[in-house]
């Protein structure tokens, strides 16, 4: 297989064949969706309501690293939090077939998130913490931490080797990401020690269902070993007085089965500059893939480069100003 197009042997039709080999039963009814780290699709099924199959990429996880997902997911599970959880078939949740590293998931309904709608902020804070209660009983073992590389080094180096990134514009990413970089660092030492726990790792907006109880989390193929804040501050935009709302509904709920190191406030910006870094070299790694110049096709224009080292220059300085959450510190 080749990791740059580890997908390329993905057809309709292997699908079936490994929705076969586990005994799901497809009845041909096959619908891709919106991923593209993985390869995601709903099966439909004769006489039985449809799987999800999720196909890792190759070379990304071990599988050690996958079932410690899958284990994490269900323990969260059998403590009612909702998540989606991978099927158990055959006595496992990761399966071999071909070259191919599968599981499956029950199709969970729901819409997408509102959060402004009265009382949601603080329902999806209640949900993060009791998550959080379960992820803090232990850390992974396997799963990665989020220390320095993650948080942006190796995206840094990424991208400068990348060439997507135009010639005019290296030297001033050079400068403006190691700027970037110490700021990052030096706001990870100040809030310093941290309490690593187990996170969801990437809870953002689209990787929530909104049912009639709530939300339920979907999609833990980045969890980690991380500050709770790392699983909060995607829900937080605006000035400084919108934030401190957010916050305040979002943490009212929390509170109510955990409690928040007030000294993680201060990463709310530098995780934003982790993200902004990160974002762009994944696009970058990933190019070969050919999923990626379909989806994201502005990469390959210097005009994004151009705009995207002014967005780092401005996270910069949101870096040293005082934290927007100053006031609960």
């Amino acid at each position: 297989m080749d990791i740059n197009t580890p997908f390329a042997g993905l057809t309709p039709d292997a699908v079936l064949d490994a929705s076969e080999a586990l005994g799901l039963a497809p009845d041909g009814r096959l619908f891709a969706l919106n991923s593209y780290e993985n390869r995601v699709y709903r099966v439909g099924r004769v006489d039985a309501d449809p799987v999800v199959l999720k196909f890792y990429r190759a070379e990304r996880w071990s599988d050690q690293q996958i079932l410690e997902e899958h284990a994490f997911a269900a323990e969260l599970a059998e403590r009612d939090v909702p998540v989606a959880a991978p099927l158990e078939l055959h006595g496992a949740t990761l399966h071999h077939c071909h070259e191919f590293r599968l599981a499956a998931f029950p199709l969970c309904a729901g819409g997408a998130p509102e959060l402004d709608r009265p009382g949601a902020r603080e329902l999806l804070g209640r949900t993060l913490a009791r998550i959080h209660a379960v992820g803090a009983l232990r850390q992974f073992k396997y799963r990665q931490t989020l220390g320095l590389a993650r948080l942006g080094l190796r995206a840094r180096a990424n991208v400068l080797e990348s060439p997507l990134l135009p010639d005019h514009m290296q030297q001033r990413y050079a400068e403006i990401s190691t700027t970037l970089l110490r700021a990052i660092e030096a706001a990870f030492r100040q809030a310093a020690p941290l309490n690593l726990i187990r996170l969801h790792g990437d809870c953002h907006l689209g990787n929530i269902l909104w049912q009639q109880r709530g939300p339920l989390l979907v999609d833990l193929d980045d969890c980690v070993n991380g500050p709770r804040m790392q699983d909060l501050w995607m829900f937080l935009s605006g000035n400084a007085d919108e934030q401190q709302g957010q916050w305040a509904e979002i943490v009212e709920g929390y509170n109510q089965f955990g409690a928040i190191e007030f000294r993680e406030l201060r990463l709310v910006e530098p995780l934003r500059a982790v993200r902004m870094l990160n974002h762009a070299a994944w696009v970058a790694e990933r190019w070969a893939d050919p999923a990626f110049p379909r989806a994201f096709p502005w990469a390959a224009e210097a005009r994004f480069w151009e705009g995207y080292v002014g967005d780092l220059m401005q996270q910069c300085e949101a870096l040293e100003q005082p934290p927007l959450l100053a006031g609960n510190l």
